[in-house]
C-alpha cells in the first residue's frame, strides 16, 4: 500500500438521516466519518474489533467539521478517509465526504487516542508501543497534506 493512501466507501444516503428541511441531518456525517475510519482499517489489513477484545480502545477525542454543500435524500455519497497525523499517541484521520458529482461537501478530521481500561478506569497508552506494526503502517500510508 502506496504512501498517501484514501480509503473511498460509499454511504447508502436514507431518508432516516435526513432533516426537516430535507437535506441531509449534520449529525449524520458522524456516523460516516466511522464507517470510513472503519474502511481504511479494513483496508490496510486490521481489525479494529481484535482491537477491542485485546483490552484496547481508540475513543474520539476531537473532531472538526465543515459543512461545505448539502446532501439530500437520493443523492449519491462517498466517504474518502486516509490518516493525515500520526504522533504515537494520537491519530488524526482526515475525510471528505463527495457526492456523486465528486463534489466535497464535508471534510474535516477526527482525532484519536487508543486507551486501555484499568481498574475500571481508561488510561491513554501510547499506539506506537502497543500496536507498533499497525502504528508503522499509518506511517507508511499517512497523506503528507491534502
Amino acid at each position: 500500500m502506496e504512501k498517501g493512501y484514501i480509503a473511498e466507501k460509499e454511504i447508502q444516503v436514507m431518508y432516516a438521516d435526513t432533516d426537516m428541511m430535507g437535506v441531509i441531518y449534520h449529525g449524520s456525517y458522524i456516523k460516516w466519518l466511522e464507517v470510513g475510519r472503519m474502511q481504511l482499517i479494513e483496508d490496510i489489513g486490521y481489525d479494529y474489533v481484535a482491537m477491542e477484545r485485546s483490552g484496547y480502545y481508540a475513543p474520539v477525542y476531537n473532531i472538526n467539521v465543515t459543512y461545505k454543500k448539502s446532501l439530500k435524500y437520493g443523492d449519491r455519497a462517498f466517504v474518502r478517509t486516509w490518516v493525515a497525523k500520526n504522533t504515537g499517541m494520537r491519530t488524526d484521520y482526515g475525510f471528505e465526504i463527495v457526492n456523486g458529482d465528486g463534489e466535497v461537501c464535508t471534510y474535516g478530521t477526527t482525532t484519536h487516542i487508543v486507551v486501555k481500561k484499568v481498574n475500571g478506569e481508561f488510561r491513554p497508552v501510547a499506539f506506537k508501543k502497543v500496536f507498533p506494526e499497525w502504528f508503522l503502517k499509518y506511517e507508511q500510508i499517512k497523506v503528507d497534506e491534502k
